[in-house]
């Protein structure tokens, strides 16, 4: 092997810089607050008239104004350089207000606030109530919310003291800080990165752009990153399975040489091919199971590495005739599934006196096991009474119950047959034919979900399970990481479904209760 050749030089000088640059940033970020910043700039310090005893005849008027010889126009410019937003209630002062500038030898006479195109909803902010106004040298500036890169300026007209004097904003922000900036004329903006920060970006670009055209020159095919060539197995999962259609063919298409098959079976079919696989096998099969909540298998299959990709929300679907505008209640549903609700017109008289049909997964299926542990508390303990949903093989039984072996069987069964309830993944819900079912008075969103606006129940995390790592560079790992380490993120999102990589959804995929 030869060491010492010119792409393993850059790449170890490129490693060795980007570890220092590194620990450089971490100190700095750790010793400065960045993540939180206002910074205020003075764009403009003029008097007004002529101050050499000449007279002024363009703004002379002022001269004849009382108190306002020495008359003076600051343009103050107070922005968001930080890397997050700043609220309201970020500002750490006690006072009603946010900020204060303090104009040394100066008295405030007047303030005029203007602020960006597209930036109109900041005004809103300066009003008396919310604290904006002045006495003396101090001008106080209210909360106002800024998002990442706003600002706003105040021009204000002074008298007394004279231009060049000390102004200043007090003032402090939870978790980060005010501070000066300079600037040299009204219209430029501050620079993004600073100079030492500049030139390490610079050099850092530099390094991995002569690192990189050493290897397409060695190179005539070379895979993008992230990619890797071979065939892989997806499986498990019905109710995850679109989004994972969709992220196997974007992966194809960015990656020559990858085949990514998808073939979903239901969350512990899918798993139990993977144990049954990697059994069989001397190292990590290329294979990843999909499963709706944790598997029962994790805690007797020690080889099977589980990874949290997404939560996903789930939901009661009835028969359109069955109007059921306030849903369920949990207590409901449990009597519904013990078979002790055999009509409908038993819950409320309203309701169509139509009888009772369980349309519900096999025991494969993941939606089953959250529904099971999140809604019924229990198993559902009735057998199967019907093989085709419509007739009752056994007489005997209080309600009519099937099961199914995919989430679209369900919903095509319940739209089909009047009285039937069943389950399914929110975002799947859209048949013609169907209601979704709130539970104890809240909807299915996950808009409320992510926010936590609801405690809405029927809800679960999307687990990935592959036998034992898979080894690093091979398709099953780079695939693995396309899909819950961010790539995949937009995808999972359009779905319906919270990816585990967004900081918001991490304490909701970490509070799994398994």
């Amino acid at each position: 092997m030869q060491w010492f050749s010119p792409e393993n030089v850059v790449a170890v000088g490129t490693a060795v810089l980007g570890i220092v640059a590194s620990v450089a940033m971490v100190w700095y970020e750790r010793r400065v607050p960045r993540r939180k910043r206002i910074g205020y700039r003075v764009q403009m310090d003029n008097p007004i008239g002529d101050r050499s005893g000449r007279a002024n005849r363009r703004l002379g008027l002022f001269d004849e104004t009382p108190d306002m010889a020495d008359a003076t126009l600051v343009l103050l410019r107070i922005e968001n350089d930080g890397s997050q937003g700043i609220g309201g209630g970020d500002y750490s002062g006690p006072e009603s207000h946010g900020l204060t500038a303090v104009f040394t030898d100066r008295i405030v006479r007047g303030v005029s606030v203007t602020q960006p195109t597209n930036t109109d909803h900041l005004m809103d902010h300066f009003t008396a109530e919310s604290g904006f106004g002045y006495e003396g040298n101090r001008l106080r500036i209210p909360r106002v919310p800024l998002n990442r890169g706003e600002h706003f300026k105040l021009l204000v007209l002074l008298s007394g003291g004279d231009v060049g004097r000390e102004i200043r904003l007090i003032g402090g922000i939870h978790d980060g800080e005010v501070h000066p900036n300079r600037s040299a004329t009204p219209d430029d903006q501050p620079p993004l990165f600073s100079r030492a920060a500049r030139l390490i970006s610079i050099t850092l670009t530099l390094s991995v752009l002569t690192l990189a055209g050493i290897v397409i020159a060695r190179d005539d095919h070379p895979l993008p990153i992230g990619c890797a060539r071979g065939t892989l197995t997806v499986t498990g999962s019905t109710a995850f399975a679109p989004v994972v259609r969709d992220l196997a063919k974007q992966y194809e298409d960015r990656c020559e040489g990858s085949d990514i098959r998808v073939d979903a079976r239901g969350s512990e079919a899918g798993v139990g091919d993977l144990v049954s696989l990697g059994a069989r096998s001397k190292s990590a099969p290329a294979m990843i199971a999909f499963s709706d909540g944790p598997t029962p298998r994790a805690g007797v299959v020690s080889d099977l590495d589980g990874t949290r990709v997404a939560v996903s929300a789930f939901t009661l679907v009835v028969n359109e005739g069955v109007d059921l505008p306030h849903g369920l209640s949990l207590a409901d549903v449990r009597r519904i599934y013990r078979g002790q609700v055999t009509r409908w017109k038993q819950l409320d008289p309203h309701l169509p006196d139509l009888p009772v049909v369980l349309v519900s997964r096999n025991a494969d299926s993941g939606t089953r096991q959250i529904f099971q542990r999140r809604v019924l508390g229990t198993w559902e303990r009735a057998p199967s009474t019907s093989l085709d949903c419509v007739h009752q093989d056994d007489r005997s039984a209080p309600v009519m119950r099937c099961e199914l072996d995919s989430t679209q069987k369900v919903l095509d069964t319940v739209a089909r047959i009047p009285g039937a309830i069943g389950y399914s993944e929110l975002n799947l819900a859209r048949h013609k034919g169907l209601r979704r079912v709130p539970l104890d008075g809240a909807a299915a969103s996950i808009e409320d979900i992510e926010y936590r606006r609801s405690n809405y129940p029927y809800r679960g995390v999307e687990y990935a399970y592959t036998y034992r790592r898979p080894l690093a560079g091979s398709l099953t790992a780079q695939f693995l990481a396309y899909v819950s380490q961010g790539t995949g993120e937009s995808e999972i999102r359009t779905h319906g479904h919270l990816p585990c990589s967004a900081p918001a959804v991490l304490p909701l995929c970490a509070d799994d209760d398994g």
